[in-house]
């Protein structure tokens, strides 16, 4: 039950960080902000300064930052609408930027015990699949594998795992960077204790790269980087049907992950480490699927704004702002309708 409270609360701060990016630019980029709020719901404590209303709601389940003119029209020259089409690009990008930030923020503290990082690297070649010849050499530790940079221990087995037959591979080797393009190292069928498995004989091992303060950071930033890449994978694969709409979970199923993974962690520390690693990747989940380009999402928004970029350079007239509404509304109780079905989805799954 702690754990699942955590994690309520881990969804407010990381929604409210989202609202506090808005919020931040907004005041610096010139736009009118009336009501900066932590919390949604019943309000529990406001107090006005300058021209903001700040408050503090009952449900800590997020927040937001209500500008001027950010849902209509407004005479205002300082509201949102009324400003150049860069700051609102640069007052939507905030609100993820902060979140991705969140996500490095919690990666670079967890480093603060690492005393080095594990880089993969060929160890051996399994008997019987003449890969001795591949092209790759014991040792050679991969950069890159077709196109994808290799930033982590796992990213190597993820992208070799991804990958068709034919492989090209970047490694780095005595020093010296190497290309490797179009190795042929296909899966093969292979005996094993768990019965016929398909394994392409490349085992991978590691070197150590010390832990210093600025390499702490630089991997904060590519593991980062990297779960940015998880998701837009997992995208890919939604869309080709590689996954099925039964494996998406939404916040009641993200909760009790989470729940999970605290309780079934050896020791409290370990509970700490393993469910704020969860939070970094989700703060940074949400940076991705916030700038995609759907109705109702900043990324929606940022799409209609280079539509009305467009119609203005054509015709010399703004698009009218009743069709944005309308497509954002519509968009917006779609998502409401699919929040509701994965919802339904994430209570199955538990009763299961």
């Amino acid at each position: 039950m702690l754990y699942i409270l955590i994690a309520i609360l881990m969804f407010g701060l990381l929604i409210a960080v989202h609202e506090f990016g808005h919020f931040f630019t907004a005041k610096l980029l010139g736009v009118k902000v009336n009501e900066f709020s932590i919390g949604m719901g019943p309000e529990l404590f406001s107090r006005k300064k300058g021209e903001t209303q700040y408050s503090l709601r009952l449900l800590p389940i997020g927040g937001f930052c209500a500008m001027e003119g950010e849902e209509g029209d407004s005479s205002d020259p300082r509201s949102f609408e009324n400003k150049a089409a860069w700051r609102k690009v640069i007052i939507l990008v905030a609100g993820s930027f902060m979140n991705f930030l969140t996500g490095v923020v919690i990666l670079l503290l967890l480093s603060i015990p690492a005393r080095a990082y594990l880089l993969p690297v060929v160890s051996s070649f399994s008997e019987g699949y003449g890969l001795e010849d591949s092209g790759l050499q014991i040792g050679d530790r991969f950069l890159e594998i077709d196109g994808h940079p290799v930033w982590i221990f796992g990213d190597a087995k993820l992208l070799l795992d991804r990958a068709g037959d034919t492989v090209d591979v970047v490694v780095e080797r005595d020093g010296a960077r190497v290309v490797l393009d179009d190795l042929h190292i296909p899966y093969q069928e292979r005996q094993t204790e768990q019965g016929m498995t398909r394994l392409r004989g490349i085992n991978l091992g590691a070197v150590e790269r010390p832990a210093t303060l600025l390499v702490k950071v630089e991997m904060s930033v590519k593991q980062s980087l990297d779960y940015v890449r998880m998701v837009w994978f997992s995208l890919g694969d939604l869309i080709r049907g590689a996954v099925g709409f039964q494996d998406l979970s939404g916040p009641i199923g993200i909760v009790n992950t989470i729940g999970e993974v605290g309780s079934q962690s050896a020791t409290p520390m370990q509970a700490v480490q393993n469910v704020m690693s969860l939070v970094a990747f989700i703060a940074i989940n949400l940076a991705v699927m916030n700038l995609l380009p759907i109705p109702a999402l900043d990324g929606g928004r940022i799409f209609f704004l280079l539509i009305n970029t467009v119609v203005t350079l054509f015709t010399h007239k703004k698009l009218d702002p009743k069709y944005e509404n309308a497509v954002n509304v519509a968009g917006f109780f779609c998502l409401l309708a699919l929040m509701a079905v994965v919802a339904v989805n994430d209570v199955y799954k538990l009763i299961q």
